[in-house]
């Protein structure tokens, strides 16, 4: 059983799981590469001049890699309940089970429905941490907007889940804040190895 599975490997997925691996969860992502960023050329993503879609998914790829993400490309969830213990994810592969679940699937909001969360309208309702009326249960980026699509914001989608499970986990309000000591032990240790 992993803490964390992120079904979608999106700017919303991967920073869910960047942010939960990178401080102490276990986190697995299940990735068809189905993102609508490979049919985008980025110009408004704060830090980013311009990029295409497909190279700025490669590089949120290669950091959560590089955090120990348990990344399996080409994995499609094809159905997800909820359990005692938290949710089992149904894939065209292996299953897999984990105490949290987020959404990160774009538009597509099949696998929300199957869970029986509650929806308002056409989108899946969330409150302000991204958690659906299913305790532990997330959703992300386009799934819970209609028609308010944007790479940057389903990237804050993916960050409130997992700051809200880091928080859960810790019982107190959790902040991924780093400071110049914290890259430089990161990324030291990483090019000693």
């Amino acid at each position: 059983m992993t803490d964390i599975v992120i079904v979608g490997g999106g700017p919303a997925g991967l920073t869910a799981a960047l942010f939960a691996q990178k401080n102490g969860l276990d986190a697995t992502v299940l990735d068809t590469d189905g993102t609508w960023l490979h049919k985008a050329h980025l110009f408004n993503y704060p830090g980013i001049g311009s990029q295409d879609g497909s190279a700025f998914v490669e590089t949120l790829r290669e950091q959560v890699d590089s955090f120990g993400v348990d990344r399996r490309q080409g994995t499609e969830a094809t159905d997800v309940e909820a359990t005692e213990g938290g949710f089992r994810v149904e894939t065209d592969g292996d299953p897999v089970e984990a105490r949290y679940l987020v959404l990160a699937t774009g538009a597509n909001r099949d696998l929300a429905e199957a869970l029986g969360c509650e929806f308002d309208g056409d989108v899946v309702d969330v409150d302000v941490t991204m958690e659906t009326s299913v305790e532990d249960a997330y959703a992300t980026g386009a799934m819970v907007r209609a028609e308010e699509w944007q790479a940057v914001i389903s990237a804050g989608d993916g960050a409130a889940a997992a700051l809200n499970v880091l928080s859960k986990e810790r019982g107190e309000h959790y902040h991924d804040f780093d400071v110049p000591a914290d890259a430089d032990e990161v990324f030291g240790s990483m090019s000693a190895e």
